[in-house]
């Protein structure tokens, strides 16, 4: 009997383990992941402390590729029974007949309210901006005016769409792009969008503008099921316990069917034959080197750790413009409390009546805060007593050594606290019960600087024709989870045709068809 060829793939995040999976499932490779940390699911982890559940930078589980939704289907069914939030409001959703019961079972996906909303002069304003009288009344007359004026100069009067200033102004008129993207774009990135190539807005934003964000909701009645921009989604599927409940059990799936997860391993050192495949690498666990052979080797590292362990063989500037490619790291505060200063005033049931959303975006420049996120809404099993306490997650985006980085973890905890009071989300004598500090080096690909060469790095790691790039970190490339678990797929597929060819990896998420509209 022919013995199976091995692959070996860096990283247990969700593309690497979906590349592990649909390898052992269609049987073409026998896949060994190395895995640097002590978990599966990268940055898609669920971090518990204390009882309580954090989704380090909140992971929404939908997608229009329908190989993507059966995938998580086959490892997490539906509910088939409401959850615990909805029997105690008496929400009603669509449930899956002979699903598993949430009160009952944790390996179940739970059907999701989706609402997040921009927070700005400390008023509530829809994500995406709507044209709604709230709108209106939340930006005042004068405000209301000017917004109105420049949205109709955008469309008389294109710019060229060499910036992601530009990108969003094209698309929703330069007043209520200074009003609401300006400032909080600056935050995630550390610069002004004048300064960020509009790609990140190709991919993040797509085709979503002011108009279809007022078509989306005119047009709702007469909408077919699935016709919506991403952006827009009102529902998603969500595990029981966060993200990292369904990626460590996709990391034990791949056990049980015969591959190989190795954690704690850092992988370094990539060694190449001479037609220029790779051949072996060496990874450090527990303080000793180990050698592992493959015949394929996949790749969810970052680029520059990717091109500095490749060696001497790398050409200089390549190594060069690697070696200069801007990350974006992030600290998460996990924040336990008994009550918010915020009134739930959206008419939706929620467990103690608090706001119903999933995440806040903060656009209030007097704060270092970027975004919000409420556990109890992602699901009331991540929070130990959802009922009587909010679990918050407070993300701040930073740069790995600065000083949100640096700060030593009381200050920091404190200052996170004391801005919440400060634009209202907190009361001043709201009791604080638990509270932790999360830091994620290399969580966001950045789109300035080295990145306008990153076609160089690509050319060069294309031309080994046995490593395929898979993933965020592996692309640098700004993806969602699913559009992650696609290069997976089919780089899995296509290195056991034996193709070398990699543009159907990296045209994932450029595609103008699956922006647009959901794939039959």
């Amino acid at each position: 009997m022919e013995q199976k060829k091995t692959a070996l793939i860096i990283g247990a995040g969700p593309a690497g383990l979906t590349a592990a999976y649909i390898m052992l499932k269609e049987g073409t490779f026998r896949p060994v992941i190395l895995e640097e940390e002590t978990f599966a699911g990268g940055i898609s982890r669920t971090v518990e402390h204390n009882g309580n559940r954090m989704d380090i930078g909140g992971h929404r589980f939908f997608s229009k590729n329908p190989e993507v939704n059966a995938l998580w289907q086959e490892w997490m069914p539906m509910q088939g029974a409401p959850s615990r939030d909805d029997l105690a409001t008496g929400t009603e959703k669509p449930l899956q007949e002979g699903g598993p019961d949430p009160e009952t079972t944790d390996l179940v996906m739970l059907q999701r309210r989706r609402i997040s909303r921009i927070y700005y002069l400390k008023r509530f304003f829809d994500y995406p901006v709507s044209l709604k009288w709230e709108t209106f009344r939340n930006m005042g007359v004068r405000r209301t005016f000017r917004a109105g004026m420049g949205y109709l100069h955008s469309v008389l009067f294109k710019l060229p769409e060499d910036s992601l200033a530009n990108f969003y102004i094209n698309r929703f008129g330069k007043p209520l792009y200074e009003m609401f993207f300006e400032g909080y774009t600056e935050k995630v990135w550390g610069r002004n969008p004048a300064g960020i190539s509009a790609a990140w807005g190709a991919q993040r934003v797509k085709g979503l503008s002011l108009r279809k964000a007022v078509l989306s909701v005119v047009g709702k009645p007469f909408r077919k099921k699935g016709q919506v921009e991403t952006s827009l989604i009102e529902q998603y599927a969500y595990p029981k316990l966060g993200p990292g409940q369904l990626w460590q059990h996709v990391a034990d799936e791949v056990v049980r069917m015969g591959g190989t997860v190795v954690y704690g391993a850092h992988a370094d050192r990539f060694y190449s034959d001479e037609t220029g495949a790779i051949r072996e690498v060496e990874a450090v666990i527990d303080g000793e080197r180990r050698s592992f052979c493959a015949d394929a080797f996949f790749s969810t590292m970052p680029v520059c750790d990717l091109v500095a362990g490749l060696g001497p063989r790398v050409p200089e500037q390549v190594r060069q413009i690697a070696s200069e490619l801007p990350y974006r790291d992030f600290v998460t505060v996990g924040l336990l409390v008994d009550r918010l200063a915020l009134r739930n005033e959206t008419g939706i049931a929620t467990l103690g009546n608090i706001i119903p959303d999933c995440w806040i975006y903060v656009q209030e420049g007097d704060v270092r805060l970027g975004r919000i996120q409420i556990f109890n809404n992602w699901s009331p099993y991540m929070v130990a007593d959802p009922e009587h306490t909010v679990w918050l997650g407070l993300e701040y985006f930073c740069n790995e050594g600065d000083d949100i980085w640096e700060a030593d973890e009381e200050s920091f905890l404190r200052l996170a606290q004391d801005e919440l009071c400060k634009i209202g989300v907190l009361a001043s004598d709201a009791k604080v019960l638990d509270r932790v500090r999360i830091r994620v080096k290399k969580a966001y690909p950045a789109y300035f600087d080295a990145y306008e060469r990153f076609d160089t790095v690509r050319e060069y790691l294309d031309s080994i024709p046995n490593l395929w790039c898979i993933g965020r970190n592996g692309q640098h490339r700004y993806n969602n989870m699913d559009h992650s678990m696609l290069t997976a797929i089919r780089a899995a597929r296509a290195a056991a045709a034996g193709q070398t060819d990699k543009r159907c990896v990296w045209e994932v998420n450029t595609e103008q068809a699956y922006h647009e509209e959901k794939q039959s």
